[in-house]
């Protein structure tokens, strides 16, 4: 078929949901006639303080594969700059477009309102767009009373196969994959980054289930050993290259097969069951995590509780800040984490819950720059997952347990021989293991006989840890006790709030 038949095309317009397998949009436009898919560079997403330049990597990759897999289909991905609706303009005018089909998105502030303006826009066209759910997410959600049984009904769908045919108009430029530089992205060099697209996704998600899999509940939450026993799909699930379903599945299945071995007689590692287990909740709270920013797409930039509003705004100290990014902080703990961040675009939870808390309560920063600064670093940057944890690990939300981690502590508890420190800071690499937690308590002979003069080759710490985890104490329990604050938890919780059962029940 040539772009000269009056056939009108179907558009798939892709955002983060960068895949062939279990994407609804693209089997429904398949299923109706000659189809394209299309990806838009949107300067102002590009640019905009929460993105980097190894987010445009993946996505590059990302979208290689996925033009390599509609094309060995018998369609195009075509690849556009600018505006959304310009690039449905120029493909009405050259195509026809029939109808568009997309998943719903839950993202940051500015697509957002780019899909408000593309729904508003579309009023007026010919053709309609289409918009199917998305993972676990559910758009205009009534009340939170049911929302895990929801969730759990999509979960057990049918995963949609990926289309077996597909046919389409001719395209003379179908356009080019764009570098950092073209789109004016500063470029810092980072070499350990996960690569994009379905094949790596894949693989990561088969190695998990079928090698790594078994000391994930134990070993998360050291850094030591989180890179090899967690998933590490994270940024396929960010950027779409899995579906939370297909994920969900492959561990029932996997489960499954691991309890009919055990049944048979056959010898299974006893932590299989229980890692499982753990790994296949934690896929339900990344969906209620995201529920949150889709019910109010305001918590990007606000206090879920505007109690705390004032509480740290105007006391943002910025050199605090900058050591902070720099992994400059005299902690070793936090340094190496940031060290580790910046260099493989990835770290546990426990360790990113950690950071945010320093930034929080011992340097005492409102969490908005520094949610911004990790949303950078995170190769797995997902808004509404991001913004919820920050704000829940700076004590703002007022339905949270304030958890006020010492960096000193979680070097005892996960890396006690120094490890993961030694390997992100090399100036500390012949400190002995009891002076890991506390380098600059070393006095000036160890200093000397140990290679680290503290000041120089390592800073001393930028704050007291006892003197400062008093204090943040102290004042987050006094505005806790508030009656605004406490006011404003309720609205919160009823919004928010994680519950299995109707708000009327658990009042009863």
């Amino acid at each position: 078929m040539n772009r000269s038949e009056p056939h009108p095309v179907q558009i798939v317009w892709f955002k983060r949901d960068l895949r062939i397998h279990d994407h609804a949009p693209l089997v429904n436009a398949a299923s109706r006639g000659p189809c394209l898919g299309l990806y838009v560079y949107e300067p102002d997403l590009l640019q905009a303080p929460d993105f980097d330049a190894a987010h445009l990597a993946f996505i590059n990759q990302s979208l290689e594969e996925l033009r390599s897999n509609l094309r060995r289909l018998g369609s195009e991905l075509i690849l556009r700059r600018g505006s959304v609706i310009e690039a449905f303009k120029q493909l009405d005018r050259q195509f026809r477009i029939a109808s568009v089909w997309a998943h719903e998105e839950t993202g940051n502030g500015i697509s957002y309102q780019r899909d408000k303006a593309v729904r508003l826009w579309v009023r007026d066209q010919p053709w309609k767009l289409i918009e199917l759910p998305s993972n676990g997410v559910i758009r205009r959600l009534a009340s939170r009373d049911g929302w895990s049984r929801q969730w759990q009904k999509r979960m057990n769908e049918s995963i949609l196969a990926a289309p077996k045919e597909l046919t389409s108009p001719t395209v003379d430029d179908p356009g080019s994959i764009l570098q950092p530089d073209q789109m004016r992205i500063h470029r810092v060099p980072r070499n350990e980054l996960q690569k994009g697209g379905e094949s790596f996704a894949n693989q990561y998600l088969e190695s998990f289930l079928q090698i790594r899999g078994p000391r994930y509940r134990t070993e998360m939450s050291s850094p030591v050993t989180a890179f090899e026993s967690c998933s590490r799909i994270s940024p396929y699930l960010a950027y779409g290259n899995l579906s939370v379903r297909t994920v969900f599945q492959a561990t029932a299945i996997r489960t499954a097969e691991l309890k009919e071995q055990k049944k048979s007689g056959i010898e299974i590692d006893p932590d299989w069951l229980k890692s499982l287990s753990s790994f296949k909740s934690r896929l339900s709270w990344h969906c209620h995590f995201i529920q949150k920013l889709e019910d109010e797409p305001d918590i990007e930039f606000h206090n879920f509780n505007r109690g705390y509003d004032g509480l740290r705004e105007n006391e943002f100290d910025r050199s605090f800040f900058d050591a902070w990014c720099q992994g400059r902080t005299g902690y070793p703990m936090v340094d190496a984490c940031m060290r580790a961040l910046s260099q493989t675009g990835w770290i546990n939870f426990r360790m990113r819950a950690m950071l945010m808390s320093f930034a929080a309560y011992h340097l005492w920063l409102h969490w908005r720059e520094p949610a911004l600064h990790l949303a950078r670093l995170f190769l797995d940057y997902e808004p509404g997952i991001h913004y919820s944890q920050c704000q829940m690990q700076s004590g703002v939300t007022g339905i949270n347990t304030i958890r006020i981690y010492s960096p000193i502590k979680q070097v005892s508890d996960h890396d006690p021989q120094g490890i993961f420190i030694r390997k992100y800071l090399p100036e500390l690499e012949g400190i002995p293991d009891k002076h890991l937690a506390e380098p600059h308590k070393m006095n000036l002979m160890e200093q000397s006989l140990f290679g680290c003069q503290i000041g120089k080759d390592y800073p001393a710490p930028i704050v007291d840890h006892k003197q400062r985890y008093r204090i943040a104490r102290d004042r987050m329990h006094s505005v806790k006790r508030s009656s605004e604050v406490k006011a404003a938890s309720q609205k919160v919780y009823q919004k928010h709030g994680s519950r299995k059962q109707p708000m009327s029940q658990r009042s009863r």
